[in-house]
């Protein structure tokens, strides 16, 4: 039986989960199946495009191919060049005329995002760690947000969910929870506690139809919530990844070069994005090669949660049937 929520009548989903999108882990059939299954993936186009080799639109037309159902689409707005930029315009171009229905914004000003989405009847939700970037995003129109609390995976907020939902519920917006769910029951709390739905990563990596290299999904069935650490090395901010070995022998710290250049106003940018273009070389070689390259996992705290890989179906409907019995 279907388990509806106003977030569930705004998006035509039946279980108000997501799947977050994730570099690399995003692939087609991930996206389509969690869509499939009643949720609502979300594809993430470097992820689409540089790890899984689809021009962009051919990719979105892939996943139609797998699912009619609704899917949304990531865009990284953060203003880091203009070559980017205006890639990322090409990608809202490309959704709009595909029309995707759901929009994901993150770091940066939404604005110009709902300006062409809104007209299409798309909806935009915008990724915040605070209520002082969801003010800024709802004066840039957004829909509702996506609460990246400090139980999230990758770039992980500092706040806890109940915090967020504290200081953001008085906007008067959908709020997601993003972090720290992996399993039914934690699903169930957090909305009782007032979320929309629920966005989930980790739990998702460990499923049948996510590419992800087996060593990976086992990565995060052995983890415990102990495993998870911060690493300054990927992006230069902190980023949530499991503690492997050779984590350990690398560390986490950004050398001291690194730190001085990253608390400079103008340096920042600059040690940042070199960060980002060897990360995302090295994060697409650690999920489809695992342990013969070198394992660097993103995973956040969910993973005491995770004990097996199971098929996005079984996931979505366990989360389905802990909601239903709840109500």
């Amino acid at each position: 039986m279907a388990t509806r929520s106003g977030l569930c009548a705004t998006l035509g989903i039946d279980v108000p989960l997501m799947c977050g999108a994730m570099y690399p882990c995003s692939n087609p059939e991930l996206v389509a199946a969690v869509s499939e299954a009643g949720g609502i993936g979300i594809v993430q186009p470097l992820s689409l495009t540089y790890v899984h080799g689809y021009a962009f639109r051919e990719g979105l037309r892939y996943i139609r191919s797998l699912t009619s159902k609704p899917i949304g689409v990531n865009l990284i707005i953060e203003r880091s060049s203009r070559k980017y930029l205006e890639r990322v315009q090409q990608w809202l171009d490309i959704a709009l005329q595909e029309h995707v229905p759901f929009l994901v914004t993150a770091l940066g000003n939404p604005n110009w995002v709902v300006d062409r989405a809104g007209p299409a009847g798309v909806t935009v939700y915008h990724d915040v760690t605070s209520r002082h970037w969801a003010e800024k995003a709802l004066d840039g129109g957004v829909d509702g947000f996506i609460c990246v609390n400090n139980r999230a995976g990758g770039h992980a907020g500092t706040l806890s969910l109940r915090v967020l939902l504290d200081e953001i519920g008085s906007l008067g917006k959908p709020l997601v929870c993003a972090g720290g769910i992996g399993t039914p029951g934690e699903f169930t709390a957090a909305i009782a506690m007032g979320y929309a739905g629920v966005q989930l990563g980790t739990r998702f990596i460990a499923s049948a139809e996510c590419s992800a290299h087996a060593d990976y999904k086992q990565a995060i069935i052995a983890a415990g919530e102990q495993d998870i650490v911060l690493s300054e090395k990927i992006s230069g901010v902190p980023v949530s990844i499991i503690k492997t070995p050779y984590i350990e022998r690398v560390g986490t710290r950004a050398g001291p070069l690194a730190r001085r250049m990253l608390r400079g106003r103008r340096s920042r940018h600059w040690m940042r994005t070199l960060y980002s273009l060897q990360s995302i070389w090295k994060l697409k070689h650690a999920s489809l090669q695992g342990l013969q390259y070198r394992d660097i996992f993103q995973a956040g705290k969910s993973v005491a949660g995770i004990h097996a890989v199971q098929s996005v179906a079984d996931i979505v409907a366990e989360y389905a049937r802990a909601l239903q019995d709840r109500h």
